[in-house]
């Protein structure tokens, strides 16, 4: 189970990410596709943006527990959750196979 503040430190950064996506993919379309001068500026402007509004800073944790690691992407959880969750018949069409 991972600590409350790590998980309000994740949640705090999503927010941060969805407040400046837009500004941010406006500035990165201008560094691809502007005049120098234009770029110039982008980049900088780029840099003065908070590094936690970076969504590569993200850390994908399970849904239920919180565990940055074994973290399956199609169901949001855990590789641990998920093999509970199927063998108690949560999760339908998988099958028990030689885990």
């Amino acid at each position: 189970m991972a600590k409350e503040s790590i998980k309000a430190r994740e949640r705090k950064r999503a927010k941060m990410v969805a407040r400046y996506a837009e500004k941010r993919a406006a500035l990165k379309e201008i560094v691809r596709t502007g005049e120098p001068e234009e770029v110039e500026k982008a980049v900088i402007a780029l840099q003065k943006l908070p590094k936690n509004s970076n969504p590569i800073r993200m850390h994908n944790r399970c849904q239920l527990t919180g565990r940055p690691k074994g973290y399956m992407r199609q169901f949001g959880i855990s590789r641990i959750n998920f093999r509970e969750m199927a063998l108690s018949g949560l999760i339908p069409g998988v099958k028990k196979s030689s885990w």
